[in-house]
């Protein structure tokens, strides 16, 4: 119950943070050129809180529903507006102000990511290292010489200091048109460089596991099955485990490390097991009853023990990427700029029917991504605030009508003829635009409750 109301929690929060920026970014811009707010809204529905600006008359919402948010300015076409005040609205502006106006929310989402990748480099990316720990045999990575401790310096030019990095450089570079070069320190600490056939990675984008389906691995520390901390009254406790306990074998069958430990305990809910471990230097036999617990529908094995990490056993694994202030901008920029190209090559794989729908993420998704990267720390708290932001800029700027991009389309068919569209061909495209984005929000919730139920 406290995981689901900190995921809740998490989840409002974002997209207060995200929807606050975005809204602001149209309502500064209106306001420094001049035009009049009526209405700042974060929300929709009934207004949980309001205040009217003293100077500006304008009145801040925070509504009861945050999927969204919008800004209402003084506009002829949604009622009277008195004659000194004309010069102030929104459809008597001149085609560059009203750009600016609409093109400002996306644009601000793009600087809030930017600003929140600059703080993560500045502070400190911190992720695994990114050496190859296992080349699945016959895939794509074998196939272009990769090999176990091949440490991935390099995708496509950029440095990839973190296996997060190289798993979206190449998620970005599956969907363009050029093999992906990598540069390699193999185990003899030579630099080289590897291919991976672009045609190979755009079949690949198809499974959920896209770098699973390359065939790497990243290079994880192996657990020895040492119990570490016991929960009091659980199964573990009451079967005579005690911390430093190493687990040899489990019903016969040897145990390489906790993984492997773990993995029975799971798949045998309520049965007993007959363990051997080695306590003080003495090898003994003992008799584990595993307890259970329901996860989702799903029943599975639990003993409430946990594992002995040795100390420093992370070190030689960890990475991070560190950056002065000024060096964080360009890498911000830069970082910024790739996944937006990413997400709109995606987009575009995903409506020619080259990328697998399972790629979209509904609410739920980033309710619970929301949670996990809040629960993990800041910076990553961080990094997925500025991937969502990203999207938001990116699908907002897509031209479809009652979208900002669909906006902006009008204005340019109204540069082009000179005068703007007819009343009735932009409210034929708002019904458009409303019924696609309603059939991508409902393909979206499918995909999510689809991932939910396996």
């Amino acid at each position: 119950m406290n995981s689901l109301l900190f995921t809740i929690i998490s989840f409002v929060a974002a997209l207060g943070i995200l929807i606050t920026v975005h809204e602001f970014g149209h309502f500064w811009v209106a306001r420094r050129l001049g035009i009049k707010v009526l209405r700042f809204s974060i929300g929709f529905g009934p207004a949980l809180w309001s205040r009217t600006g003293k100077t500006d008359a304008t009145e801040y919402v925070v509504a009861a529903i945050p999927l969204g948010g919008y800004v209402k300015m003084l506009d002829e076409r949604e009622g009277e507006v008195a004659e000194d005040e004309l010069s102030r609205s929104f459809n008597r502006q001149s085609l560059a102000v009203r750009t600016a106006v609409v093109a400002a929310g996306p644009f601000f989402n793009f600087l809030f990511a930017i600003f929140a990748y600059w703080l993560v480099f500045v502070s400190g990316d911190v992720g695994t290292r990114p050496v190859i720990g296992e080349v699945a045999p016959t895939s794509i990575a074998a196939q272009a010489g990769f090999q176990i401790e091949d440490e991935i310096l390099g995708v496509a030019g950029r440095d990839t200091g973190t296996w997060e990095s190289v798993v979206y450089a190449l998620l970005s570079e599956s969907a363009g048109s050029e093999d992906v070069l990598l540069r390699v320190r193999d185990a003899r600490g030579s630099e080289i460089e590897r291919r991976l056939p672009v045609g190979k990675l755009a079949e690949v984008m198809e499974e959920g596991d896209f770098i699973g389906s390359v065939g790497l691995k990243v290079r994880r520390p192996i657990l020895p099955a040492v119990v570490g901390e016991l929960v009091a009254g659980e199964s573990a406790q009451r079967s005579g485990l005690q911390s430093g306990d190493l687990v040899l074998s489990v019903a016969g069958k040897p145990v390489s490390d906790w993984g492997k430990f773990v993995d029975y305990v799971r798949k045998h809910p309520d049965q007993a097991a007959e363990i051997t471990l080695e306590r003080v230097g003495q090898v003994m036999a003992m008799q584990l009853q595993i307890g259970r617990r329901t996860h989702g529908e799903e029943v599975i094995g639990r003993i409430g023990a946990g594992v002995m990490v040795p100390e420093g056993l992370f070190d030689q694994y960890r990475a991070e990427v560190k950056l002065g202030p000024f060096a964080a901008v360009g890498a911000s920029v830069t970082k910024t700029w790739d996944m937006s190209v990413f997400m709109l090559r995606m987009i575009g794989r995903m409506v020619t029917g080259k990328a697998s729908i399972d790629n979209l993420g509904g609410p739920i998704s980033i309710a619970q991504t929301a949670g996990k990267s809040a629960s993990i720390g800041a910076v990553y708290f961080l990094k997925f605030l500025a991937i969502v932001s990203i999207s938001l800029g990116v699908l907002n700027l897509l031209p479809v009508p009652v979208l900002d991009g669909g906006h902006l389309l009008f204005f340019l068919v109204e540069a082009v003829k000179g005068s703007p569209l007819s009343e009735q061909a932009q409210m034929l495209g708002q019904k458009m635009g409303l019924m696609a984005l309603l059939l991508l929000m409902g393909l979206a919730f499918y995909v999510d409750i689809s991932r939910l139920l396996g």
